[in-house]
């Protein structure tokens, strides 16, 4: 029988879970869906990933006012991606923040993102007709900037490529708090459709270096303590690492692309196979590694057309 396409066929509604990270930090999370994340300061509020839709967004906001009255003046985006970003202008922030490098893939492929994603993932995209369209920022940086929300110190950083070539997280120093976004996942395989492989393992390890004591991932549950923490960091690690791998190997050896495919889905099915976005995003993840194993540096542009045209290749009707 052959897989649905992508998502298509996910149309059960996730339960939503709202829970405290540390003293001003939050987690909204539905079982593998993507994330967000809150931070309450002494005089506004801070969200972490915006979801798809501004519909979709109002249930953060519920949770958000059933722990605080403060505005929501700031969005910061993790990266690029639709499901992270179309959300945002329920929020009415008086600023969306997310690094240059994210900014400059919104606008050379924001669009195109928008249709796959939509294509990908209906249900995610609730009232898709209420989406504005693309999610532009008001602030933009390289690095690290610096928001103080009150007396608490939120830092933003681009600590370097990894999920895309913008991936941001938040950290909260006195609190030892950390927002991933997509860079890890818990309970769920990593896209890496857009990723920068080699990268990508080096910039995990910038994480870990903050030891942090609680860390909301891209999709799957908070992680609290560092047993925790490694626990969800290593796993990230271990598929992408596992993943690269094989398709490099059957690259250089000159495969073609469907051939190292159904090598790295055999390799990768009995220890990832039952994680949340497995077979979604495996189509994706090794059309994206046999690239850059061939030396592309910068992910080719999704869209719908070319979705369908890399799932028929390498998932063809039984």
């Amino acid at each position: 029988m052959a897989k649905a396409f992508a998502s298509q066929a996910d149309l059960v509604e996730k339960h939503v879970t709202f829970s405290r990270l540390s003293e001003h930090a939050y987690a909204f999370t539905a079982e593998g869906d993507p994330n967000t994340g809150v931070v309450v300061g002494d005089n506004a509020v801070m969200v972490i990933d915006a979801q798809a839709t501004p519909k979709a967004a109002q249930a953060v906001i519920e949770q958000v006012r059933s722990v605080t009255d403060k505005p929501i003046r700031y969005v910061a985006l993790s990266h690029y991606h639709a499901v992270r970003t179309l959300g945002a202008s329920a929020f009415a922030a008086e600023h969306v923040i997310c690094s240059e490098a994210t900014r400059e893939m919104i606008v050379e492929r924001g669009a195109q993102d928008y249709k796959s994603e939509l294509q990908r993932f209906p249900r995610l995209f609730q009232a898709a007709d209420t989406i504005p369209g693309l999610t532009f920022p008001t602030l933009t940086f390289t690095e690290r900037l610096t928001i103080w929300l009150g007396k608490l110190q939120v830092e933003i950083l681009q600590v370097g490529r990894g999920h895309t070539k913008g991936d941001t997280i938040v950290w909260l120093p006195e609190e030892r708090t950390l927002f991933s976004g997509d860079l890890v996942v818990d309970r769920a395989v990593p896209y890496a459709g857009d990723a920068h492989f080699k990268d990508w393992l080096a910039t995990l390890q910038k994480l870990r270096d903050l030891r942090p004591e609680a860390l909301l991932p891209g999709r799957g549950d908070a992680l609290v303590g560092p047993e925790a923490i490694d626990a969800g960091i290593a796993g990230t690690q271990a598929f992408l690492d596992e993943l690269y791998r094989i398709v490099a190997a059957a690259a250089d050896a000159g495969e073609p692309l469907k051939q190292a495919y159904d090598k790295a889905a055999a390799a990768l099915q009995p220890r990832f196979g039952k994680l949340a976005l497995f077979d979604h995003s495996l189509p994706f993840s090794v059309s994206r590694a046999y690239d850059e194993a061939k030396g592309l540096d910068h992910p080719r542009i999704w869209t719908p057309e070319r979705d369908l045209e890399t799932w028929s290749m390498l998932e063809p009707p039984a």
